[in-house]
């Protein structure tokens, strides 16, 4: 059983009590009004579908309710941090590569 960290509760929680919701970090257009239907198509239905490294938005729908973000590698599932919304992660595909690259004794 997986269990992911709540931000908001601050509680290690049972996988159950959580729904993935999608891509975090999504670039809302400045002026919807002025986005072709191809840009607004491009806006609302494709999402980056990465292998590895993925930032993306979960609720707690089982606890408090509330929308948070995850960094999940997609390949491994496993959950490498949880932060609040309109924070930054600290987890990225650089950084987890420089330490991949420290831990083999190679520099980047």
């Amino acid at each position: 059983m997986l269990h992911i960290f709540c931000p908001y509760c601050g509680e290690l929680r049972s996988e159950e009590e959580f729904h993935a919701k999608g891509q975090a970090h999504i670039p809302r257009p400045l002026d919807p009004n002025a986005c072709t239907d191809e840009e607004w198509g491009d806006y609302i239905f494709f999402r980056d579908n990465p292998r590895g490294i993925h930032h993306e938005l979960w609720v707690h729908s089982a606890g408090c309710r509330k929308y948070f973000n995850a960094t999940r590698h997609t390949v491994s599932y496993e959950i490498l941090e949880t932060y609040k919304i309109g924070e930054k992660p600290t987890v990225t595909e650089a950084n987890v590569g420089e330490k991949k690259a420290a831990t083999a004794g190679v520099t980047a």
